[in-house]
């Protein structure tokens, strides 16, 4: 899952994060402003996915509709201008979508539903062909190992997972290479797609199946949103189902926990310093610095709106620059 608002069909976009914003002489997190950005269309909901097209400024979005019968769902995916405007949507009928990502005029798509690897041109319309680029697998044994935890009394805890070995793609983030890292929230695995702008047809690499990748926590989503620092010397990865944001160096090191109860940790974005979270079970985005400490916090959840939505209430419009 990426960075967006849960919604019944608002779509907030964090707009506080500008450089002058963000003060470091400030002692403890710092409470910033959002304000909605954009209704979603008419029978569309739940945004999931967010990514931008950096030369244009277009911001895209992905629904996870997983209603049930599926025939009522109507996943969409949709194309804003910078100011708010819809362009276009690309219907995916049945199927969820998670992680977007953009790279090389393309779109990116984890169709979530389907466990494929998917593109579309950036400048998509209604009809535009969707290219299938990838079958994520079903590994075997279908779950990692059982997770040891120790106690503060010297005993230990034996945490197993259960997985059907159904493929969950859910976050991805690009390197400068081309590489692509995708995270899998059922199987608790991460997956490198080796030059994924250009291969064809694209294998998967399992990098890791660490037990920190899966969950036996209520949210049942595992490893989630993704993000490198800047040298990608170190790949983050949200975990949800614990709420714990976790560290592995790069090209083969152990994950770590850098920080825990961050409630439903699920988009994941690294900038300027600042990994910043989405905490879907709190509606709050959260700006954590590598040491894994809370700088800021934006949102919130104010009550519902008469339009079935999450309350916001009037707010200064910060456009980021950072």
């Amino acid at each position: 899952m990426s960075l967006s608002k849960h919604s019944m069909g608002i779509l907030y976009l964090f707009l506080a994060g500008a450089s002058a914003g963000v003060r470091a002489d400030v002692p403890g997190p710092q409470q910033l402003e959002v304000e909605p950005f954009a209704e979603l269309p008419v029978g569309v909901r739940y945004p999931e996915g967010l990514t931008t097209n950096p030369r244009s400024g277009e911001i895209y979005v992905g629904t996870f509709d997983a209603r049930q019968p599926a025939s009522a769902r109507n996943n969409q995916l949709l194309r804003y201008a910078a100011d708010g405007r819809l362009l276009a949507q690309r219907s995916f009928a049945a199927t969820p979508l998670t992680g977007l990502g953009y790279a090389d005029g393309h779109i990116y798509i984890l169709n979530f539903g389907a466990g494929k690897l998917q593109r579309i041109p950036a400048a998509f319309e209604a009809d535009t062909r969707i290219e299938d680029l990838l079958d994520f697998p079903q590994l075997n044994p279908a779950a990692p190992a059982a997770r040891t935890v120790a106690n503060p009394d010297g005993s230990q805890d034996r945490i197993h997972f259960g997985s059907a070995g159904a493929p969950a793609p859910n976050g991805l983030v690009f390197a400068s290479n081309g590489d692509l890292y995708v995270s899998d929230s059922f199987q608790g695995a991460l997956y490198r797609i080796a030059n994924a702008t250009r291969c064809a047809p694209c294998s998967v690499e399992v990098l890791s199946r660490d037990p920190l990748l899966a969950t036996a926590g209520s949210l049942p989503f595992g490893a989630n949103g993704l993000a490198f620092n800047t040298d990608e010397s170190q790949l983050y990865i949200n975990n949800a189902g614990d709420g714990r944001l976790l560290r592995m160096s790069l090209p083969n090191g152990e994950l770590q926990v850098l920080a825990e109860s961050l409630l439903g940790a699920d988009g994941l974005l690294f900038h300027d310093g600042l990994l910043w979270l989405l905490a879907n079970q709190i509606d709050q985005l959260l700006g954590i610095d590598e040491r894994g400490l809370i700088r800021v916090r934006a949102g919130g959840f104010q009550g519902i709106a008469s339009n079935g939505a999450p309350h916001s209430p009037p707010a200064a419009w910060h456009r980021a620059t950072r």
